[in-house]
């Protein structure tokens, strides 16, 4: 089944003034998404979602599909599924959703996402593992899979929680990144919000508790972190270096 893959990147952001156009090792750091979703051949086509005209012309001038969308899109996914109800989108009946802050997304986490689909889930993501030391920080967002390898829940706090204290507990970091059927996407974005999607800020805590099932792949590494802060993007960089110099000695 085709696979289209959609980056949102919306321009505004309070805690990284326009993010997607800050350089990451010299280039914007939604182009490093571009390239490095492309370069997994994931999927048949890559497109950018944006609702800024400076970003999409900034895609466009590096060769890469871009389409603007609205400004009043609350998520990701709400961006996505405006871009997947285009005519000339109309032929892909999956949908991949790679976030704009995610330049150095796993291979195993676009792909893991891709055959939970393929094996029969609406929705498919990703996690990773998590160091036990870090579970408590709300920035990684930790997710508990049942024996179906489906979520049970996904949330800002150390879940499963280590009562007696004792260690142990196996932490999934997730990853993100989504995938979608068609139908599963348009059913998505026409379900009423839920509390604990407000209270956790987890757009997919709605799905979920509206019973709709997200199959999530685990793979045996620790996440990187997306770019959310000057930080995150300083510890990017620094990342790709030691890459590019692992890569030329």
């Amino acid at each position: 089944m085709p696979v289209l893959g959609v980056i949102p990147a919306r321009l505004g952001s309070s805690r990284l003034p326009r993010k997607p156009l800050r350089l990451l090792a010299g280039e914007p750091l939604v182009l490093r998404v571009v390239r490095r979703l492309t370069a997994f051949a994931a999927c048949d086509r890559v497109v950018v979602a944006t609702d800024a005209l400076e970003i999409a012309s900034v895609v466009r001038a590096a060769g890469f599909e871009a389409v603007l969308t609205a400004t009043t899109h609350e998520s990701g996914t709400e961006r996505i599924a405006e871009v997947a109800a285009r005519r000339e989108y109309a032929d892909y009946d999956l949908l991949l959703n790679v976030q704009g802050d995610e330049p150095l997304v796993a291979a195993a986490a676009v792909h893991g996402t891709l055959e939970r689909l393929r094996l029969g889930d609406p929705i498919g993501t990703a996690a990773g593992v998590l160091d036990p030391d870090l579970a408590a920080d709300p920035n990684r967002v930790k997710v508990v899979v049942g024996p179906d390898g489906r979520a049970v829940y996904f949330s800002r706090a150390p879940i499963p929680f280590d009562r007696d204290g004792k260690g142990g507990v196996i932490y999934h970091q997730h990853v993100g990144v989504y995938g979608y059927t068609r139908q599963a996407l348009e059913r998505w974005v026409r379900l009423p919000a839920v509390p604990e999607e407000r209270w956790e800020r987890l757009e997919q805590l709605r799905p979920l508790l509206h019973g709709i099932p997200i199959g999530v792949a685990r793979f045996d590494e620790a996440p990187a972190p997306g770019v959310d802060t000057a930080d995150d993007l300083e510890w990017a960089e620094q990342t790709l270096a030691r890459h590019s110099r692992e890569v030329s000695s």
